[in-house]
């Protein structure tokens, strides 16, 4: 088992990286299809509620209408609130179907001091899945305190399962990133870095997640033709 690593450790300066968003949008759009024609998508989207990340879980409440937004133009997604905080408290929501009860929720919510349970999240949308199909899950954290290779497993179950795993890394914690990529790769889904206070970077990833999620990869397409930027440049280079 590996030992578990504290936040507060990070001491890397947390400057902004387009290459990262860009190489993220470029990931996502190489996914096959989310959905099946006429049926919303599902998405589980978790967060980490521990004490550092009161202002990202502040941003992320006030984000969540644009991902309803995005996903209406395409069909429509239903979204579950996932948190965790404190020593051993995570929670689920049921399954909302606009931004405003998303939101509601989660004002209810206060961080608090703890760890990470990154592998009760996994293991909830494992189940959720099973249930009815869950067309991706999207993480946000700064930390990874567990066991990285039962992370690996649960993440390889869901790459299995066909649930990709979209994990959006806040700062530069290198224990954190290795370990977020890692579940990326092994779920099939993709990695993102956003810094902290950058509410654009977060709502261009979170609305791609939601575009996909809702219509697959038509969608993306989409809106990258609605809001051409770093992502387009990147893939005109790479089908040039």
């Amino acid at each position: 088992m590996t030992t578990p690593t504290r936040k507060g450790t990070d001491t890397a300066p947390a400057t902004s990286s387009r290459a990262d968003i860009d190489a993220f949008l470029t990931k996502v759009k190489s996914l096959g299809p989310a959905v099946t024609a006429g049926k919303r998508g599902r998405l589980v989207f978790a967060l980490d509620a521990t004490m550092s990340r009161q202002p990202t879980w502040d941003t992320a409440q006030s984000l969540t209408a644009d991902m309803f937004r995005e996903a209406a133009q395409i069909g429509g997604l239903d979204i579950q609130l996932v948190y965790f905080r404190g020593m051993a408290e995570c929670r689920a929501s049921a399954f909302v179907a606009n931004g405003e009860r998303l939101a509601e929720l989660m004002s209810r919510i206060a961080c608090q001091g703890g760890h990470t349970q990154i592998a009760k999240v996994l293991s909830h949308t494992r189940n959720e899945h099973k249930a009815q199909p869950v067309q991706a899950l999207v993480y946000i954290g700064d930390a990874m305190e567990e066991a990285v290779d039962d992370l690996a497993a649960a993440a390889g179950e869901l790459g299995l399962l066909g649930v990709p795993v979209f994990m959006f890394q806040e700062g530069r914690d290198p224990v954190a990133e290795n370990a977020f990529r890692e579940i990326a790769r092994l779920s099939r889904g993709a990695y993102g870095r956003f810094d902290t206070g950058a509410a654009h970077q977060l709502a261009e990833l979170l609305r791609a997640v939601a575009a996909y999620a809702a219509g697959g990869m038509k969608a993306l397409a989409a809106l990258s033709n609605r809001q051409p930027g770093g992502a387009q440049r990147l893939l005109a280079q790479l089908s040039g």
